[in-house]
């Protein structure tokens, strides 16, 4: 039985995980989340209702960093997104951590509020998010000075956190201009065709984002 998505391809989180099917060309099938149908099936699947989940051959395996790792072991392509080596893969699934708690999480705070009506909205949620993105940039712009990818010297996981979060966080709370490495390395990975076919695969939906999506990506 071949690898069963459960997915939509405008979730950062499902870019996340598509990016590390397309590093290695891993074939899989999609179980695209757009009725309702597809929902209750999710939803029988995982009562949490949180996407991407990857089924193989009836073992369920959810969270997008635990889909990748589990590809890592059960379906390894050439590309090698973790790293053998322990110590250089811990430095990997750091990195992977930042993006996901430092800049998707806020991302998605600010992009939530904004589908509410005005009356429930978190302003004070919402300001704290917006400080949180303006530290992690600032951090990223120091960190990224002189690498091409997020850890190591090669393409990792830690770039397939990087990808999304990075594209959405900038239409959500733009990137400072003058932090030039982190306007490079977000242009280095639109670049990459994994991502770039993830974000090509999502243009159809990008009315969906509430806060106008850019025509600049």
């Amino acid at each position: 039985m071949s690898l069963e998505l459960h997915a939509h391809p405008f979730s950062s989180y499902c870019q996340k995980v598509l990016v590390a099917f397309y590093e290695n060309a891993t074939p899989f099938e999609w179980r695209l989340l757009e009725s309702n149908e597809s929902r209750a099936t999710l939803a029988a699947l995982w009562p949490m209702k949180k996407f991407p989940v990857l089924v193989d051959a009836g073992r369920m395996v959810v969270e997008a960093t635990t889909i990748i790792e589990y590809l890592h072991l059960y379906h390894r392509g050439p590309a090698r997104l973790l790293p053998d080596d322990a110590k250089a893969a811990l430095e990997v699934r750091a990195l992977d951590r930042f993006f996901d708690n430092y800049v998707s999480t806020p991302m998605q705070k600010i992009v939530a509020d904004a589908l509410r009506d005005e009356d429930v909205r978190d302003i004070h949620g919402v300001a704290e998010a917006r400080c949180m993105l303006d530290d992690a940039y600032a951090w990223l712009e120091r960190y990224m000075d002189g690498r091409e990818w997020a850890a190591g010297d090669g393409f990792s996981l830690a770039d397939c956190s990087a990808a999304p979060a990075l594209f959405y966080a900038d239409w959500s709370h733009r990137i400072p201009e003058a932090f030039a490495n982190v306007h490079a390395y977000r242009r280095r990975l639109l670049a990459r065709p994994s991502f770039a076919r993830a974000v090509d695969e999502a243009r159809r939906y990008r009315s969906y984002f509430p806060l106008g999506a850019p025509d600049r990506d």
